[in-house]
C-alpha cells in the first residue's frame, strides 16, 4: 500500500510535451498516482497515441494541442484545462526543444525557437498555472544537467535550461506565500527522441558511461517517483529545490 502521503488522487495536472519521451512517462506515472492528467503537446496525433494508451489502462485524461512558445496558446491551454475539472493544482513544464550545433552558428532563428519554448514557454506556462492554483499547487520543471555543466554544441540550449534553473528559484521564493511550491528534476543522460543524436556515437556511449557512476544511462522509469514524491503531500516542505537524476554523474565531476 503506498503512504497517503505520496498519493496524487483527487489532483489535476498539466503536463506540457506529453506526447512522447519523458513528458509521456511523466504522466503515466502522475496518472498511476492517482491524478487526473491533461497532456498538451505541438502534435496532436502523438498526444492522441498517449491519451489512448492510458486510456487503455483505465485513465481518463484531456489531450490539448499547444504550442508553448506561444503566449496566446498557452492562455487557451490552461483556460481549457481549468474548465476541464473544474481546478489545477500540479503543471509540469516538461516541453523542450534542442538542435545540436557550433555557437559561432547559431542563428537569431535558432536562438529564439529554443529559449522560447525552453524558458519563455516555461514561465508563461508557470504564470497561466499560479494564476489558477490554490494554495497546494505544485509545479515541476524539468531542468538539464546543462542547468549545471556547460556541454559543446548546446549553448542555446544550456542557456535556457540554466535560465529554467533560476526560473525555479526565483518563481518558488516569490510564490510561497500564495502556498505553491515551484521545483525542478535535472535529468542526466536518458534516450529520447531529443537526445538519440548522442547515442548514434558509440564512441561518445563509451566515454560518458565511463562518467556515470551507476555505470548506466537513465531509464524513463527512473524520473517518475521524483516527480510524482515532489507533487505529493510528502514533499510539502520542499520548494526551491532541483533533483538531478543522473546516476551520479555531477556528484563524480
Amino acid at each position: 500500500m503506498v503512504p497517503p502521503q505520496f498519493s496524487l488522487q483527487g489532483k489535476v495536472a498539466v503536463i506540457t510535451g506529453a506526447s512522447r519521451g519523458i513528458g509521456r512517462a511523466l504522466a503515466q506515472a502522475l496518472a498511476h498516482a492517482g491524478a487526473a492528467v491533461a497532456l498538451s503537446g505541438r502534435d496532436q496525433a502523438a498526444l492522441e497515441a498517449t491519451r489512448a494508451g492510458l486510456a487503455a489502462q483505465g485513465i481518463d485524461t484531456l489531450a490539448m494541442r499547444a504550442d508553448v512558445a506561444d503566449v496566446a496558446s498557452i492562455a487557451a491551454l490552461f483556460e481549457q484545462a481549468a474548465r476541464w475539472r473544474g481546478r489545477l493544482d500540479i503543471l509540469i513544464n516538461n516541453a523542450g526543444i534542442e538542435q545540436v550545433c557550433a555557437s559561432t552558428e547559431v542563428s537569431e532563428t535558432i536562438w529564439d525557437r529554443i529559449v522560447d519554448t525552453n524558458l519563455k514557454g516555461a514561465f508563461f506556462c508557470a504564470q497561466a498555472a499560479a494564476r489558477r492554483m490554490s494554495a497546494g499547487g505544485c509545479i515541476v520543471n524539468v531542468c538539464s544537467l546543462t542547468s549545471e555543466v556547460g556541454v559543446p554544441g548546446a549553448a542555446a540550449y544550456g542557456a535556457s535550461k540554466s535560465g529554467l534553473a533560476g526560473l525555479t528559484r526565483a518563481l518558488s521564493s516569490e510564490w510561497a506565500a500564495r502556498g505553491i511550491r515551484v521545483n525542478g528534476i535535472g535529468p542526466g543522460y536518458f534516450r529520447t527522441a531529443l537526445t538519440e543524436v548522442f547515442y548514434a556515437d558509440e564512441d561518445w556511449q563509451r566515454r560518458m558511461l565511463g562518467q556515470i557512476p551507476l555505470r548506466r544511462f537513465g531509464r524513463l522509469e527512473d524520473l517518475g517517483g521524483a516527480v510524482v514524491f515532489l507533487c505529493s503531500d510528502a514533499a510539502a516542505y520542499i520548494t526551491g529545490q532541483i533533483l538531478y537524476i543522473d546516476g551520479g554523474y555531477l556528484a563524480a565531476l
